[in-house]
C-alpha cells in the first residue's frame, strides 16, 4: 500500500509542506538519537530520512529499530548504495542519479536491491536524483563518480526532472549534498516545479528557518535537512514551527 507517496502526492495536491529529518548513521548514536527523537515528536516532524552517501559504522538496524520502536513518525530509507536496505524500515527512495551518467547509479545498484525489496514490505517510491552543484565537492558526488548540475543550469534540472517524470519516476530529489555551502537556488526550484507534476523534495545547505521557507515557497513540497540540525537542534524547532505555521495559514485561506 503506498501510504507515503500518496500521502506526499496529497500534501502537493493541496499545496501543504513537509519537513523531514535525515538522519546519518553515521554521525549518530542511540543516546543523540533519543534527543532527536524527542526533539521531533514534540515538533510533529513529518518523516526521518535515514541513510548516506557513506556509511561505515553497522548501527543502521539499530538506528531504525529505536525510531520504529519508539515514535509513529515513518521511517524512509535514503541509500547510498545497495547495502543499505533495512526491512524494518517503512519506504525506501529509490534513487536513480538521473543528473549523472554513472551506470551504476541510474540501474547496476538497482538490479542487485531489486530482489530484496521484491521480498520486503516496504513501499519503494521510485524516486529521480538530481545533485545540483553547492559551491564545493561534496560526498555525493565524489561516491557517485558524477557531476552535478551547475548551480546556475536551472533549465538543464527542469528538463532532467522532467524526463524523469516521463521516464515513471514518482518523485523528484533536488539535491546540494550533505555540508553544502549552498542550498539549491530558488530559481532552480521554481523551475523545476513549473516543469514537472510529481512531489518535488529539496535538500543539502538549508541551514536556518528561512532558508526553509524560502525552498518551500519557490515551489519544494519537502525540505530535507540534516547537517544544520546535527549542528543545533533548534534548527529542528524553527523549521517545524514555520511549516506549521505555513499549513496552518493555507487550511484557514480554504
Amino acid at each position: 500500500m503506498k501510504q507515503i507517496l500518496e500521502k506526499l502526492q496529497n500534501y502537493k495536491k493541496d499545496g501543504n509542506k513537509a519537513f523531514a529529518v535525515l538522519i546519518d548513521p553515521d554521525k549518530i548514536d542511540i543516546a543523540s538519537c533519543t534527543r532527536l527523537l524527542n526533539i521531533s515528536l514534540e515538533n510533529k516532524v513529518d518523516f526521518f530520512l535515514v541513510g548516506g552517501s557513506l556509511v561505515t559504522v553497522p548501527n543502521l538496524n539499530q538506528i531504525i529499530r529505536f525510531l520504529k520502536k519508539n515514535s509513529n513518525i515513518p521511517v524512509i530509507l535514503f541509500p547510498g548504495n545497495n547495502l543499505q536496505i533495512d526491512t524494518s524500515a517503512d519506504a525506501i527512495l529509490f534513487l536513480s542519479l538521473i543528473s549523472g551518467r554513472n551506470p551504476e547509479f541510474l540501474i547496476g545498484q538497482h538490479v542487485v536491491a531489486a530482489p530484496i525489496l521484491k521480498k520486503s514490505s516496504l513501499e519503494i517510491i521510485p524516486t529521480g536524483y538530481v545533485l545540483v552543484d553547492s559551491g564545493q565537492p561534496t560526498t555525493v558526488q565524489y561516491m557517485s563518480s558524477t557531476i552535478p548540475i551547475p548551480y546556475d543550469k536551472p533549465t538543464v534540472a527542469a528538463c532532467t526532472a522532467m524526463a524523469g517524470e516521463m521516464l515513471g519516476l514518482k518523485m523528484i530529489y533536488l539535491e546540494a549534498g550533505s555540508g553544502a555551502k549552498r542550498m539549491v537556488s530558488n530559481k532552480m526550484i521554481n523551475t523545476v516545479r513549473k516543469s514537472i507534476d510529481i512531489p518535488l523534495i529539496v535538500g543539502g545547505g538549508i541551514t536556518s528557518a528561512r532558508m526553509g521557507m524560502e525552498a518551500l515557497e519557490a515551489g519544494a513540497d519537502m525540505i530535507v535537512i540534516g547537517n544544520g540540525i546535527e549542528r543545533d537542534f533548534k534548527l529542528l524547532i524553527e523549521v517545524s514551527e514555520r511549516v506549521a505555521e505555513y499549513n496552518s495559514m493555507l487550511a484557514l485561506k480554504k
